[in-house]
């Protein structure tokens, strides 16, 4: 009897969700035939039998979440006897099925581990009520959460709807964005570059690429990753860029490797391909590593300028807002009409100085400004 567990899958990756079964239980498979498509790292990837046999259980089910060590498939090696069933006690389950019902431990009175202060009548409500102590504003004496707190939270839950749990891409965004804002000394620098002189006729995505590779070669320490544990930084001779994608199910950032070694052309036509590849969720994990810094040119839908975050080991974003026609005055002193792109680039304050930054900004301006 053989039991498969979910392998590390790389990447420092812990858990997955899963999307799809390819085997059912008595069903036989050869070595490195798929047995389950897993979602993590916000792409789908097959992972296949370790070796031949006959499916005997098959845990989990679409949409749970599992750890990295759980079990996956249980199943007769080639060769030997099935397990006389009648012997195993109970089941295993995955690490979302324990959260959902493991029982809570109640507190008696006083101060929870959160730190809330409630009564046990209180604790008693909030429990009968679904409402978690810590999402709850107290309004009793001394920081007490009183009745009525948990009765107003019940009500504003039963206005909004049951809890969605966060699934797919989305869960890899929130857990990214959670590591970015506890890990990353983040700061903004702004600013905007007159592209009047190409903006009717010109690719602003490719122009943009253009613009922060001129950016990398004047500041080459912004193309790089900052190693929190051992304080240093590795200053990267490539530049692979994570461009920055929306989609309904949650950002994505595909990679366009060594992006200042292609011509235009190819960068287009691999841009369209990892938009096409994340569109139809069939974009290789490794598509989806590996970037030194990262473009996201949020103006496509609306803004001005934003705080970019930052995802660790990066040290640098350059977004890019809506372009606007604005009243510009010449060195004459004369006023035109001029197109004119905000930028915000985000860095990480602990690898990159202030004018470090301001230096790949203003380069990345001046390149955006030429004609051609």
């Amino acid at each position: 009897m053989k039991l498969f567990k979910l392998p590390d899958l790389g990447e420092g990756l812990v858990e997955v969700e899963i999307v799809a079964w390819h085997v059912a239980v008595g069903d036989r498979v050869a070595e490195d035939d798929p047995l389950i498509s897993v979602e993590t790292a916000k792409a789908v990837v097959e992972i296949p039998s370790p070796e031949s046999g006959c499916i005997e259980q098959c845990y989990g089910q679409p949409g749970d979440i599992v750890q990295v060590g759980d079990p996956l498939v249980e199943f007769v090696a080639a060769g030997e006897g099935k397990r006389d069933t009648g012997t195993v006690v109970g089941r295993v389950e995955s690490s979302d099925q324990r959260l959902r019902e493991e029982p809570q431990i109640e507190i008696a009175g006083g101060v929870a581990a959160s730190g809330m202060r409630a009564t046990p009548a209180v604790r008693a409500l909030a429990h009968r009520l679904n409402v978690e102590l810590s999402v709850v504003t107290p309004s009793g004496r001394k920081g007490n959460i009183t009745a009525a707190d948990v009765e107003r939270v019940a009500r504003l839950f039963a206005e909004v709807g049951p809890l969605e749990p966060l699934r797919g891409a989305r869960r890899s965004m929130a857990n990214n964005m959670t590591r970015a804002h506890a890990e990353v000394v983040a700061v903004t620098v702004s600013d905007d570059a007159d592209i009047d002189a190409w903006c009717s006729t010109g690719d602003i995505t490719l122009r943009l690429i253009r613009a922060l590779i001129a950016g990398c070669e004047a500041e080459p320490s912004l193309n790089a990753w900052y190693d929190s544990h051992s304080l240093g930084r590795r200053l990267l001779r490539q530049i692979h860029l994570g461009v920055a994608v929306d989609t309904p199910d949650g950002l994505f950032v595909p990679v366009l490797r060594n992006a200042a070694g292609q011509a235009p052309e190819a960068l287009r036509a691999q841009l369209d391909a990892l938009k096409q590849q994340v569109v139809s969720r069939k974009i290789p994990p490794e598509a989806l590593r590996g970037q030194t810094i990262t473009l996201s040119n949020f103006g496509t839908f609306a803004g001005r300028y934003a705080d970019p975050a930052i995802m660790p080991p990066t040290v640098a974003i350059l977004g890019a807002g809506r372009a606007r026609r604005e009243a510009v005055v010449s060195e004459g002193g004369e006023l035109a009409a001029h197109m004119r792109l905000p930028l915000s680039l985000s860095f990480d304050h602990r690898a990159v100085t202030g004018g470090e930054a301001s230096r790949f900004l203003a380069r990345v301006i001046e390149d955006l400004q030429r004609s051609e």
